[in-house]
């Protein structure tokens, strides 16, 4: 099973991968995975393009981002680990943003950001202000 979470958001790709990259790996969102084995909740964005040749229109594929693939109710497993290794696949490329986390409860947030080519999970700090009139 898992905890249920809410994630948004995304990481951008720099440069964006090529077809070949995208294609051998188990990012890979066209459907000839099965992701449920592989326990993958992570795919690559993959943007069109038309490029008019010689031969007749080449249509190019790219990878420009890391989202959440659609899930119906997402259980939170290894987002972080998943994330790294995304990012260890892909040596040379910038992995840029970061993916919000809200779980169960209404206190339980976090956030999977990349740092020097590391996916870190970042919790936030809960600080009380000051009391005024020194009311100790």
């Amino acid at each position: 099973m898992g905890y249920r979470a809410n994630v948004t958001g995304e990481f951008a790709i720099e440069p964006p991968l090529s077809w070949n990259e995208i294609k051998a790996s188990p990012f890979e969102p066209v459907g000839r995975r099965q992701y449920a084995a592989i326990d993958i909740d992570l795919v690559l964005r993959v943007e069109e393009t038309s490029v008019d040749t010689e031969e007749g229109t080449l249509v190019r594929r790219t990878g420009t981002a890391l989202v959440m693939r659609e899930i119906d109710e997402y259980r939170e497993r290894n987002l972080v680990e998943q994330v790294q290794r995304c990012i260890d696949l892909f040596p040379g490329h910038r992995f840029t943003g970061r993916l919000d986390c809200e779980g169960e409860e209404n206190t339980d947030m976090w956030r999977v950001v990349v740092r020097d080519e590391r996916a870190i999970k970042v919790e936030p700090r809960i600080v009380w202000p000051d009391e005024e009139g020194g009311g100790r």
